[in-house]
């Protein structure tokens, strides 16, 4: 499928969505969004944790070597 063609999809898809909210009482949108930012968060937790377990099973493999903080920087300037 094209880019194009799924994004065209997907706008339509949240267009209708938006519209269907937006039929919602004032008091369920605020129930519906503060569920949506905290759906969120903890989405973004887990990535953060997966993430970590990731980077310290690759550490102690020793797959990492140590860097001063200025080495870290300088590696992170050349990206």
């Amino acid at each position: 499928m094209n880019f194009c063609v799924f994004l065209c999809i997907n706008m339509a898809t949240i267009d209708s969505t938006l519209a269907d909210i937006m039929t919602m009482d004032y008091a369920s949108r605020e129930m519906l969004l503060e569920i949506l930012q905290k759906r969120q968060i903890e989405s973004r937790r887990a990535e953060i944790a997966k993430n970590a377990k990731k980077s310290l099973k690759e550490f102690h493999s020793g797959n990492f070597t140590p860097l001063s903080a200025e080495e870290a920087i300088k590696q992170l300037d050349s990206l």
